[in-house]
């Protein structure tokens, strides 16, 4: 009996330290994806296995432009940057998704005297593009597009002004971008609605953004079941005492996830909550940073049970990237990883995740100007 006693404790042993072990990540050193004159900043990034791809916008030519760049390799190396957007004005706010070979691109652009969104499409994986579209003519601006994509559907939200005040609207493709439905606006409340965030799992359709109704801004959520023809109403989803900004989601079949920032606190820290069943119950917030400084503008991406989060932080007194993962489907988190130690700047990041490889793209001042930089970790 304690010949087995001793088998039975080495066998735990050796299963937990497999399991810390097999959780690990290793991370690559930092790379510099831009090397401009200007401020590069708001990069996006998706990826389909080896293949990367890195949108942001650029002033090194005076005004902002959408420019691309993309690697095979998961990083190694990557092509020079092509420019997307090919208007005289400002062209803002990228968002980029990913299927197969196929790369779909949406910005906000002031080419017509005010912002309209604008959608770009490579069919040969960011060799070559088709022409931009404009999705929107709105006598309002149009800003602060989102994008998710499920096959050849592709699915577009972004906040109009058009109302009088800002609202979230929606259009989406069944043909890859060819042909487009009428426009649908999702919120119709007296406050402003903001950054809207999509996610998509089959004909399922996941939306989030923040609202001011309450008199604070709190998160709300809107589902479809049918590929956006029908719309649920709107569900909150912070429902604080203070401010609740800038909302990201992932799903993974029925299960979305949620992240956002909010200061009902006292400071801004990173709040996470999740559904199980598509959006119809959801688990109590869960406060993902407890930190002396503030904690902004969070990213998210899931593979299956495996969590990721990124966002800026100053509690070191400056903005750096700080990344934190559940590999239970949220229940229980590591602690905090500080992703950059610079001098500059570092904020806005944006995760993008296939199988056990993580890639981070964020902008960061430490070069004396903006410029976007790049990370990689592998799962083991």
């Amino acid at each position: 009996m304690k010949r087995f006693n001793q088998i039975f404790f080495t066998v735990v042993i050796v299963l937990i330290l497999f399991s810390a072990v097999a959780y690990g990540i290793t991370w690559t050193e930092n790379k510099r994806l831009t090397h401009n004159e200007g401020y590069s900043w708001s990069s996006a990034i998706a990826v389909d296995g080896p293949n990367i791809y890195v949108v942001w916008a650029d002033n090194s030519q005076g005004n902002f432009k959408i420019f691309f760049k993309r690697s095979g390799d998961g990083g190694a190396t990557w092509t020079k940057r092509k420019r997307l957007s090919s208007n005289s004005v400002g062209s803002e706010d990228p968002a980029i998704a990913v299927n197969g070979s196929n790369i779909y691109v949406v910005w906000h652009d002031n080419t017509p005297e005010n912002y309209q969104i604008y959608f770009r499409k490579s069919v040969d994986g960011g060799a070559t593009w088709k022409k931009e579209k404009r999705l929107t003519n709105n006598e309002g601006g149009s800003w602060s597009p989102a994008m998710a994509v499920d096959g050849s559907n592709i699915y577009v939200v972004w906040e109009d002004h058009t109302p009088g005040y800002r609202d979230v609207y929606f259009r989406n493709s069944v043909d890859g971008g060819t042909t487009w439905t009428k426009k649908m606006r999702l919120s119709s409340n007296e406050g402003w609605a903001l950054w809207p965030a999509i996610a998509v799992d089959g004909s399922n359709i996941y939306v989030v953004w923040e609202n001011h109704t309450p008199g604070n801004r709190d998160i709300y959520f809107k589902k479809s079941v049918d590929g956006g023809i029908t719309w649920t109403e709107n569900k909150g989803l912070s429902n604080n005492e203070g401010y609740s900004w800038y909302a990201k989601m992932a799903v993974d079949g029925s299960n979305i996830y949620v992240v956002w920032s909010d200061d009902t606190k006292g400071n801004y820290e990173i709040y996470f909550r999740k559904s199980v069943d598509g959006g119809i119950t959801w688990t109590k917030k869960k406060r993902l940073t407890n930190n002396a400084g503030g904690s902004w503008c969070p990213s998210i991406a899931v593979d299956g049970s495996n969590i990721y989060v990124v966002w800026e932080d100053n509690t070191k007194g400056n903005y750096e990237i700080y990344f934190r993962k559940s590999v239970d489907g949220g229940i229980t988190w590591t602690k905090n990883k500080r992703l950059t130690n610079n001098e500059g700047v570092s904020g806005l990041p944006a995760i993008a995740v296939d199988g056990p490889n993580i890639y981070v793209v964020w902008e960061d001042y430490t070069p004396g100007n903006y410029e976007i930089y790049f990370k990689a970790g592998v799962l083991f």
